[in-house]
């Protein structure tokens, strides 16, 4: 069997990057003094991290996170905000999403909710992740409700191990709104981790959901609040705030 043969059946294995490491390796001279099992060892690392930087480029996309760019490792804690860095490091290990977990991430505009990051770290670690914004959300529900795909569209939001929703409770949900949410919230219970990032405190959450008047709102709230992980972004001083959006460098204009 030739060289040539061979790397025709890895590309036709789909195993690119063996065979472009193969030809590499047939290319050096002092590849013929290492031994058979440490050549192919190393064709198969260039394999294997091949794969697993494809997955991760996978996941980032399909996740459709609004700061891809994101990371724990760039979090500013000097930019006047109280942040638990013990709290915001533990999570970034991703323990809350095996122990079926979510987290709580509420602040004012601008404070910063979608640098934490999570999202990102939880591809990094191979994890499903979907961000969607509720609005979002709430309407691509309802349509589903209302032309007979509710469950075809449930499952595109209950699959991801992780789902990130951002704008959490930012206007108050109807009574058909919420209903579809707790569909949604229950099916993830237990099964799956959910971020909620909002501008309110979790003490006024209760009230945004149907005024508070809803059995509805004592379900949603019992099925996420028990055993979450919760930040709260305050400021050291609010008359010096920066929005996040200036500590990164983003044009305002470009943040709308």
């Amino acid at each position: 069997m030739t060289n040539q043969s061979t790397i025709d059946k890895l590309i036709e294995m789909r195993l690119t990057a063996m065979a472009d490491a193969f030809r590499i390796q047939m290319d050096d001279p002092t590849m013929k003094e290492v031994p058979f099992e440490d050549r192919f060892g190393m064709l198969v690392d260039v394999e294997y991290s091949n794969r697993k930087n494809n997955r991760l480029k996978r996941l980032i996309r399909q996740a459709e996170l609004e700061q891809p760019d994101a990371s724990i490792a760039a979090i500013d804690y000097h930019s006047g905000r109280k942040l638990n860095k013990a709290l915001i490091n533990r999570l970034a290990t991703c323990e809350y999403i095996t122990e079926y977990r979510n987290i709580f991430i509420t602040g004012a505009t601008g404070s910063g909710k979608t640098y934490m990051a999570f999202g990102m770290e939880a591809c990094k670690h191979y994890y499903s992740v979907r961000y969607v914004r509720l609005p979002d959300l709430l309407l691509d529900l309802q349509a589903a409700r209302d032309n007979g795909t509710f469950s075809t569209a449930l499952k595109k939001y209950t699959k991801p191990i992780v789902l990130i929703i951002d704008e959490w409770l930012l206007l108050k949900l109807t009574e058909a709104e919420a209903r579809n949410l707790f569909e949604l919230i229950h099916k993830r219970r237990k099964k799956s981790s959910t971020i909620f990032c909002s501008q309110f405190r979790e003490s006024e959450w209760y009230q945004q959901i149907c005024d508070g008047e809803s059995t509805l709102a004592d379900a949603i709230m019992d099925r996420i609040s028990y055993d979450s992980y919760k930040i709260d972004i305050e400021s050291v001083d609010p008359s010096k705030d920066l929005s996040m959006r200036e500590v990164y460098g983003l044009d305002p204009a470009m943040a709308k």
